[in-house]
């Protein structure tokens, strides 16, 4: 009887119809590899522009949208990170064109060294001819219309899909910052922190059938060296190109997460930059394989933008460097110098932090800058009960964010890499609270509460 009355009750469930999520979800891609050569960004050593492409760049676009219409969009691109001049302009366009608030869209970039110089990021570090500026601006121009049209794209492929979320654990990211009698070099680091997580997104048809992948990784896409003049996505780029060809038509995207003091290890060679990558691919397939957790709506967003302040500093200090020698710091003299001139010397830098929220359940947190590990290690531990991901090298790629100890510890990140910004540099003390004042207030404003 009890057996019948099992068979019959299957039997039901087994004849219901498939019934979507409360999610809709749409994909966009758009190349952006740039067709003429171009300087490459990343690595001051280089002296002359791109030669050709190793791994075609895209830009990706996912969208969501819940039931009362509430809607965010993550961009991922295979760049060395957005400038905030770059990013407000698309989503202007975005606004104008979609209706979606600046807080509805989240730009990250992969932060590879092997791909285009993005207009007023990072273009300090390099001795441009006019028409190697030329091409920078050109590029830049034609990326925000690309951008634009990616996320219409994402918007345009709205359709019902189950969302699942899980972790995997990667292998090759390492510290790099080592003590050495008392300095910090940028040198291998097998004891210091390191986020070693791999979340991942999947997102299927209502019928199961897998449509697209969003996964993240906390590690530098520096695999290839400044010694290599091929455009390439580094190891997210073969990653990404792995998962799409074991899964035809589907679309991988990869975001960049807190890996500003990360590097991978070992590196140098094309060889390498396949191997991290397939590493990182078997990684996120396992977890396609495994068991998920749902995400539902509404999905929400909140945005907070902050000041973060620069120690003091004197047109003085600014005008020895220029007598010198150094020529990066020269060039960073004759920005600093300018601004002086016009009576509005730089003492702040405007911060960004970002928020999605979906259901109850996941937080995506964007944080502006190369954002130390530091910061996601504690985001995680101040806000738990919840999948919390965090990201760097969101919206905008301004400077390294350091926290107060890698501060006071000195080196690159907080001191050294200002030059190459064309920052005046280093942060005050105060920089991690700031920073962490403005994720706690994006939080807040989802309900994540301490």
């Amino acid at each position: 009887m009890l057996r019948d009355m099992l068979r019959v009750l299957l039997g039901l469930v087994l004849a219901l119809p498939v019934v979507a999520g409360d999610l809709q979800v749409g994909i966009g891609r758009i190349k952006i590899t740039p067709e003429k050569p171009i300087y490459l960004s990343g690595y001051a050593s280089r002296k002359k522009p791109s030669e050709g492409v190793k791994l075609d760049i895209w830009a990706k676009a996912m969208a969501f949208q819940d039931k009362k219409n509430g809607k965010v969009v993550i961009v991922t691109t295979d760049l060395i990170g957005m400038s905030r001049q770059i990013s407000e302009r698309i989503g202007a366009e975005v606004e104008k064109k979609y209706g979606l608030r600046r807080a509805q869209l989240m730009i990250n970039s992969s932060h590879t060294h092997s791909g285009p110089t993005v207009r007023d990021n990072l273009e300090t570090m390099f001795d441009l001819t006019p028409e190697q500026k030329a091409a920078i601006v050109e590029y830049g121009n034609g990326l925000v219309e690309k951008m634009v049209a990616v996320v219409g794209a994402s918007l345009g492929d709205l359709q019902p899909a189950e969302v699942t979320v899980g972790h995997g654990t990667g292998t090759f990211a390492m510290n790099r910052r080592l003590a050495v009698d008392g300095v910090i070099k940028n040198s291998l680091n097998p004891t210091g922190p390191v986020d070693q997580d791999v979340p991942v997104f999947r997102i299927t048809t209502p019928a199961g059938k897998l449509r697209a992948v969003l996964f993240g990784y906390a590690c530098h896409n520096t695999t290839l060296g400044g010694d290599l003049f091929l455009v390439h996505g580094d190891y997210a780029g073969v990653a990404q190109r792995e998962l799409e060809s074991a899964n035809p038509g589907v679309t991988a995207m990869f975001m960049l997460l807190c890996g500003g003091d990360a590097n991978p290890q070992p590196r140098g060679t094309y060889e390498l930059v396949e191997k991290h990558g397939k590493s990182l691919a078997a990684t996120v397939s396992g977890v396609l394989a495994g068991s998920m957790k749902t995400v539902s709506g509404p999905v929400r967003a909140s945005w907070q933008m902050t000041e973060l302040a620069f120690a003091p500093h004197t047109r003085a200090q600014f005008e020895e460097e220029l007598k010198g020698t150094n020529w990066f710091k020269q060039r960073r003299a004759e920005v600093m110098l300018r601004a002086y001139d016009a009576g509005r010397p730089v003492t702040t830098i405007p911060y960004p932090v970002q928020a999605f929220r979906f259901g109850k359940g996941v937080t995506l947190v964007g944080m502006g800058g190369e954002v130390v590990v530091d910061y996601a290690l504690r985001v995680k531990k101040e806000f738990p009960g919840e999948d919390t991901i965090v990201a760097g090298y969101t919206n905008d790629v301004m400077s390294y964010i350091v926290s107060k100890r890698v501060l006071k510890e000195g080196g690159y990140e907080p001191v050294e890499s200002h030059i190459y910004y064309g920052n005046p540099g280093p942060y005050t003390e105060d920089v991690e609270e700031t920073v962490m004042g403005a994720v706690k207030r994006a939080m807040e404003k989802l309900g994540r509460k301490k």
